[in-house]
């Protein structure tokens, strides 16, 4: 287990859930072969809930302890996306201008300051393909330090800020004689999990990722390159028979905006032995971006040089937010360039295939200001009035502490049914389907059911569409998952569309990481054999 989990976990609120399974009085009988693997050793003293309901008709199917508030996790995300659609719509595009704050001459010199206006872009370019998509992995970046590797997108992580640049100097602009400034005041600055501030403007999912390869010394490469942050390494390659331990210090660099900034890369790997998730080399790690802001600033202004514009500020330095003008004061005859977005349901799809965490703080914060409020409290308060008000999912179903599922998130599977029955009548419900993760295709569930150990079960491949949720804490003695969970929809081998929602409680997997895993494919396993039974 990394010593990144263990800090992590760490972090969270300790709480301790107890308790024996007993079936609701609504639906069939829980089929044995799900009673079974709920009374697994594992699962001893854990608390199991289940409620499967016909789409269609409303009938309930399948109903356990669906009236307990259980930690669901991640699967906080159905609430924060579909509200998030519902208020922005699916084809809402971010536009991120770029103003100017003084005079042109007519020899391109711009006598003042630059200011890009963040709009909440969480990917600013930096994931858009060729063809106008979003490139999403299954093993992603955001994860990289928990799971002890990732996959990496193919596109330059910079391109808006290139295509930024390139705009500016398109329109004439040869010299900067002011300050470049990022306008991050879009929503109040919220401290994420005890650990940085999110804030409306973003480069790289506010990561620096770290690729390392065996070698003689290792192969240590990063993006993106800035002068921003720099990266030393003191990785060995040992021979074979030797574990791969790798590290970042420090996870969350506080030097941004300062000369010198820098991290270093510490551990040992071996050529013989198979990186985690991805199964083959490069390892991926990743440095946080605690101040975006003046990363971003740093990030543009290099862009600007490589487009030949004169740039007279320092290239590193604190963002120098004192130098905006008034909130609100700015108008279109100052607009220099602008960056537009990808539609908006392909944000809320990264979101739910890799479980974004800050993609959703920022939805909910995005869908907070379409209520009027500009910080996460009122936002939370917000949204709890329209889940209660608007959407009919009684308070004492469900509490959240934030928009990606941390700590203490509660709900019963009765309030995750609501919110999918929510959901399917909306516009956007065609769509959402594709944006969850998908029961061994992709996301959060591209490898969770092993269809090869039971045939019969091969067929819900592809039709379980569901978000996927874990809540672990732990210490140097073991690790406890307080709350798995799994709900969305399944098309099942008799042509049903079926709702569910499942959550598992209090479950110990003590130093073994892999007992996540093992907890993650059962509940694949068990929503594969509701496809085929129903």
């Amino acid at each position: 287990m990394s010593k990144y989990f263990i800090s992590l976990i760490l972090l969270l609120s300790v709480l301790s859930v107890g308790g024996c399974n007993n079936m609701g009085s609504e639906g069939q009988p829980i089929p044995d072969e799900i009673r079974a693997i709920f009374k697994k050793p594992l699962y001893d003293g854990a608390i199991w809930a289940l409620r499967v309901v016909d789409v269609e008709t409303g009938e309930v199917v399948y109903n356990q302890r669906s009236d307990d508030k259980l930690f669901i996790a991640s699967v906080r995300k159905v609430f924060t996306t579909a509200q998030a659609l519902d208020a922005l719509g699916q084809g809402h595009m971010f536009r991120t201008p770029i103003h100017r704050q003084g005079s042109i001459d007519t020899q391109g010199v711009l006598n003042g300051d630059l200011i890009l206006l963040a709009t909440g872009d969480f990917t600013m370019g930096g994931r858009r393909l060729p063809n106008n998509t979003m490139d999403i992995v299954d093993f992603d970046h955001n994860e990289a330090d928990i799971f002890g590797n990732a996959e990496l997108t193919t596109p330059n992580p910079l391109q808006g800020y290139k295509n930024l640049a390139k705009q500016i100097a398109d329109s004439g602009i040869k010299r900067i004689t002011g300050e470049i400034i990022i306008d991050d005041r879009l929503f109040e600055p919220y401290f994420f999990r005890g650990q940085y501030d999110i804030r409306s403007i973003f480069v790289n999912d506010d990561v620096v990722d770290v690729i390392i390869d065996p070698g003689e010394p290792a192969i240590v490469d990063w993006r993106p390159k800035s002068a921003a942050f720099d990266v030393e390494s003191s990785v060995e390659t040992l021979a074979s028979g030797m574990v791969n331990t790798v590290e970042v210090d420090p996870l969350l660099p506080e030097c941004f905006g300062l000369e010198g900034c820098k991290g270093e890369v510490l551990g040992e790997i071996s050529p013989d032995v198979i990186p985690p998730l991805t199964q083959e080399f490069p390892i991926v790690q990743t440095f946080r971006i605690t101040d975006p802001s003046s990363y971003a600033r740093t990030v543009l202004i290099e862009a600007l040089i490589e487009e030949g514009v004169q740039v007279d500020a320092p290239v590193i330095g604190k963002n120098p937010s004192q130098l905006l003008p008034l909130q609100n004061s700015y108008t279109a005859d100052t607009i220099l360039a602008e960056l537009v977005s990808l539609p908006f349901s392909q944000y809320q799809k990264l979101v739910l295939k890799v479980s974004y965490n800050i993609g959703s703080e920022t939805s909910l914060l995005l869908w907070g200001l379409t209520q009027g409020v500009d910080n996460m409290d009122d936002t939370l308060l917000a949204e709890r009035n329209n889940l209660i008000q608007n959407i009919g999912i009684p308070g004492e179903d469900f509490s959240f502490v934030d928009g990606s599922g941390g700590g203490e998130t509660q709900a019963t599977a009765k309030a995750l049914i609501q919110m999918l029955e929510y959901i399917k009548k909306q516009p956007f419900f065609p769509n959402y389907l594709q944006l969850l993760p998908i029961l061994g295709v992709d996301g959060t569930l591209s490898f969770v059911t092993d269809f090869e150990a039971d045939p019969t079960l091969a067929g819900a491949k592809g039709n379980v569409f569901a978000k996927t949720g874990t809540f672990a804490e732990g210490d140097e003695t073991g690790i406890v998952i307080r709350g798995r969970a799994l709900s969305g929809y399944i098309d099942t081998k008799s042509g049903r569309r079926l709702m569910f929602g499942m959550i598992v409680n209090n479950v110990p997997i003590g130093q073994d990481i892999q007992g996540l895993f093992t907890v993650s494919q059962d509940q694949g396993t068990i929503s594969a054999i509701i496809w085929r039974d129903n």
